[in-house]
């Protein structure tokens, strides 16, 4: 760069039509090279940035009167601020920096919210380069509705995983999600999501309405919950579990596919999914009849769970092997990518059990729903409290981009 100088000009003030043609348009007259520009519109009220380098022929006081007087007649505020060598140094440096991507989500977000963010943000001497709003209007009197705002910080990539315990602690806390994650060319080109089902894309356990029809659903529900915890190794607690079932006729294990309902936002998120391109799976612990069953109601991809065995019209208590617990999950998840030639950086699982772990670790990005402790801490990404269409904010997808494919109700 020949200039040991650039200037940076602000403008402000009402938004309106054909507000930059204008001013550009002054700084083409003056033939004034543009290093970096910038606009952000809340409510109407329009900030530019435009950052300059200074002529090295001839002088700058023409083009600021004409900035001056053009900005006056769009009833605009403008400030010139110089910059030196040394501050414009400083942000060619700042260019190279780590960048990241944190998503506030709730039902509603307050300033309190956004002030222990951005505070944990400073106290590790990163800088908020950009703060949008990625869902539809924020209120608070909507317990259902959704809030999102997206910041863009940049600073040391060292300081990540203290940032990541930092916002799992303010997002319990405060009873918000904050997701965290690298700003990278994968964030928003994800290609295929797989998702756990019983707790995840449904609200409950199949086994556990199972063992309530065979009359034993305080034994069964019990050792589930130690499972998904962590508590119990998974195949053995399963085929505990699945012993339980003998003797029940099949004819009551299909009562169950319109007995339990699918979780918050699963209908729109898959919905939104198969609109933008994506291959979905179901990679689940539970039985394959009702996997199926969703496999047909939301249009998912690609289906793997345990086959339940029924000979004669009667569960055996038997499941037919091989049992598909954490380990076969995420084999099973690097194989569907690999077919569809899809890199695992492209790959998003979700899952709320402890069997979810090795397949929330191998994904790009590995997000715990609504799950347990031990999980939450594993997971690089966790969501509780909004439904599954929320996870759309985490790929960058907003509210007003979907509008015009929503289905009138």
């Amino acid at each position: 760069m020949t200039s040991d100088k650039a200037v940076l000009i602000h403008f402000s003030g009402h938004n309106q039509p054909g507000l930059i043609a204008e001013l550009t348009g002054t700084l083409t007259r003056h033939q004034l090279l543009v290093l970096d520009i910038g606009q952000a519109v809340v409510h109407e009220s329009v900030s530019l940035g435009v950052l300059i380098q200074m002529p090295t022929t001839g002088s700058f006081a023409s083009a600021k009167t004409d900035l001056t007087a053009r900005a006056h007649e769009l009833n605009l505020q403008v400030r010139f601020v110089s910059v030196p060598d040394d501050s414009l140094h400083h942000w060619l440096r700042g260019l190279h920096k780590q960048h990241f991507i944190i998503t506030v989500l709730g039902r509603s977000i307050r300033a309190e919210h956004l002030a222990r963010v951005t505070s944990i943000v400073a106290s590790h001497e990163m800088n908020v380069d950009r703060i949008d709003r990625l869902s539809g209007q924020l209120s608070s009197d909507d317990p259902s509705g959704k809030a999102c705002i997206e910041l863009a910080v940049s600073g040391d990539g060292e300081r990540e995983p203290s940032l990541r315990a930092e916002f799992l602690a303010a997002a319990q806390q405060l009873s918000i999600d904050i997701a965290f994650q690298r700003e990278s060319i994968f964030r928003r080109n994800r290609r295929l999501f797989a998702f756990d089902m019983d707790s995840t894309l449904i609200q409950g356990e199949v086994i556990d309405e199972l063992a309530k029809l065979a009359g034993v659903g305080d034994q069964v529900s019990q050792v589930t919950e130690a499972a998904m915890r962590g508590e119990l190794n998974f195949d053995e607690s399963f085929r505990q579990r699945v012993a339980l079932l003998k003797g029940l006729e099949a004819k009551h294990v299909h009562t169950l596919l319109h007995a339990i309902p699918l979780a918050e936002g699963a209908e729109r998120l898959i919905r939104t999914l198969r609109l933008l391109g994506y291959k979905t799976a179901i990679l689940s612990g539970g039985f394959t009849f009702f996997a199926r069953h969703l496999q047909q109601t939301l249009g998912i991809d690609y289906v793997h769970a345990n086959e339940l065995e029924i000979i004669d019209g009667i569960v055996t208590g038997r499941v037919i092997p091989p049992i598909v617990n954490g380990d076969r999950k995420a084999s099973l998840l690097a194989e569907i990518a690999h077919s569809e030639d899809i890199s695992l950086e492209q790959v998003v699982a979700v899952g709320d059990g402890a069997n979810d772990i090795p397949m929330l670790k191998l994904a790009g990005m590995g997000i715990a729903y609504r799950a347990k402790p031990l999980v939450r801490q594993n997971a690089p990404q966790s969501i509780s409290s909004l439904g599954l269409d929320g996870l759309l904010y985490l790929i960058g997808v907003r509210d007003r981009d979907l509008h015009p494919h929503e289905p009138l109700i």
